[in-house]
């Protein structure tokens, strides 16, 4: 019997591992969406703008700075000033996927969450996934919206928003299911437009390089 019994180990995690195949299939998604991403960030290096003749005013830090705090002010942004509930509700929405991220990373490391904290994240997807919806019946009943919309868009908002609502689900009943919807999403991000979360960043940093070069940001304060 004593012989067997490191045999009976193998078989029983072998066993444990079929039944958690879901999370096998998220590590595999997470692997692929971080290679993908890498790709891009590749991609973009490679086909980074070529050597600016202009003469340079020297301002490219301060307008890299500029880029990503005051330059974000939705004051200063025509598309949000003059859409300000459909901004706040895109930012709260960004921050409910943002946290739902994080949130992959504590449940695939079991590290325990305070119940304090787990009903202040749960009210708070609660109000992500109700801004997410919002934004994407307007995209479907507005015609303007409609319009300029493809389907790459409606997938994007769809996957995100059930990620975000297995999150919360998964907080308090630990529905393998959760794992599901986190795995479409990971595999998605590379290849849709959710790829953005790369090129945002990446945007933001060649506008600074060409608008300091030339001295146009940071604005002069008159």
């Amino acid at each position: 019997m004593q012989g067997r019994r490191p045999a009976e180990t193998r078989w029983m995690c072998l066993i444990c591992l079929i039944m958690k195949w879901y999370l096998v299939i998220t590590y595999i998604s997470l692997v692929v969406c971080i290679a993908g991403c890498l790709y891009h960030v590749i991609q973009i290096i490679r086909h980074r703008k070529t050597r600016d003749f202009s003469k340079s005013a020297d301002t490219v830090g301060s307008a890299i700075t500029y880029s990503f705090t005051k330059a974000m002010n939705p004051a200063r942004k025509e598309s949000a000033y003059l859409h300000v509930p459909t901004y706040i509700a895109g930012m709260l929405y960004h921050l409910g996927t943002f946290l739902s991220a994080v949130l992959l990373f504590v449940f695939l490391f079991s590290i325990d969450l305070y119940r304090t904290i787990e009903l202040f994240i749960s009210v708070f997807l609660m109000v992500s996934i109700l801004c997410g919806t919002a934004i994407l019946v307007k995209r479907i009943f507005s015609k303007l919206l409609r319009e300029i919309t493809v389907i790459d868009d409606y997938i994007s908002n769809i996957l995100v928003t059930a990620f975000q609502v297995c999150t919360l689900v998964y907080i308090h009943f630990s529905l393998p299911v959760y794992y599901i919807a986190a795995s479409a999403l990971l595999l998605y991000i590379p290849f849709g437009k959710l790829r953005h979360a790369v090129y945002f960043f990446a945007a933001r940093y060649y506008l600074s390089l060409f608008y300091g070069h030339r001295g146009t940001w940071p604005p002069i304060k008159h």
